[in-house]
């Protein structure tokens, strides 16, 4: 009988204490201090810890791969987190957004790709790849990760998206599987979630249809 990979894991949410959250800054994304104790793998319970969060919110990061012609979707736009880097704050990426009030992670996907790319995606063509935690020492976001299906020939590559009043100026590529990973393999690809899901692409592209 296989064991559950659940058991390697010794402590859960119940082994932490949080005694006080305090709001330090609240614009578009929020900052949490939280004092808290956390039990110790060798016994006993921590000090008192003070800890500042990013609370950016959830997001849902969609990759549109046509499983036929074997290409994918790359959008590119401006991204001010980048700006310390040497080559360019234009990244390359797949298609993101956050949750609006109510919304599903497929909600948010379907809104999403219709707003970056210009693209209708239906609730059967999504499905999930992974959640995970973006940056779990210093911020709480969760990533929903899915692939949906696309037909490349009906995305018109070079042309511009985005809403105009979240500033969004967004360049469409079309790309091979090959040609996507070779621009990973260059570091010409360095948003995270995209990174994830290219990998999890060349392990798994031949099962998609």
């Amino acid at each position: 009988m296989k064991k559950s990979t659940e058991a390697i894991r010794r402590f859960h949410q119940d082994d932490v204490i949080v005694s006080q959250v305090t709001c330090k800054y609240h614009g578009f994304f929020k900052m949490n201090e939280y004092q808290l104790s956390h039990k110790l793998f060798n016994g006993g319970q921590s000090e008192l810890i003070h800890r500042e969060i990013f609370e950016r919110g959830d997001a849902v990061v969609v990759m549109p791969y046509d499983p036929v012609q074997d290409k994918l979707l790359l959008i590119e736009q401006f991204r001010p987190g980048a700006l310390r880097r040497a080559d360019s704050p234009w990244l390359l990426e797949f298609i993101a957004g956050m949750f609006n009030e109510q919304e599903k992670p497929v909600d948010v996907a379907i809104r999403e790709a219709k707003e970056e790319a210009d693209l209708q995606l239906n609730e059967q063509d999504i499905q999930p790849i992974m959640e995970y935690l973006s940056s779990p020492g210093g911020m709480s976001e969760s990533i929903h990760l899915y692939w949906a299906k696309i037909n490349a020939d009906e995305i018109k590559a070079g042309r511009v998206c985005g809403l105009d009043d979240e500033h969004e100026d967004i360049l469409l590529h079309l790309v091979t599987r090959e040609q996507a990973l070779t621009l990973l393999s260059e570091g010409k690809i360095t948003n995270a979630a995209t990174i994830i899901a290219l990998q999890w692409l060349a392990l798994n592209y031949k099962g998609l249809a």
